[in-house]
């Protein structure tokens, strides 16, 4: 099943990038992000659409791991243990 879930994670990434792919071969424009008095440098659309989905992705993987983890109370532990003892 880890198999299948592995896979099904790298398509829907593949997918991702084919589409950012595609969308920026066909918009060669160059525009500028604007943030209240902040400008940056002007850019292809397809170049900055590119480093906002590679932080994107990198932060989806990151936050994860910054996140608290909810606290599993020793009753619930124990349930799980005992349920899977049972398992075929």
């Amino acid at each position: 099943m880890k198999t299948f879930t592995n896979f099904l994670t790298s398509a829907i990434a593949a997918v991702a990038i084919a589409i950012v792919a595609i969308f920026s071969i066909q918009n060669v424009e160059a525009v500028s992000l604007r943030l209240i008095a902040f400008e940056s440098i002007r850019l292809p659309v397809g170049v900055l659409l590119s480093f906002c989905f590679g932080a994107g992705m990198m932060l989806g993987a990151i936050a994860p791991l910054l996140l608290p983890q909810p606290k599993r109370s020793n009753r619930s532990r124990f349930a799980d243990e005992s349920e899977s003892e049972f398992e075929f």
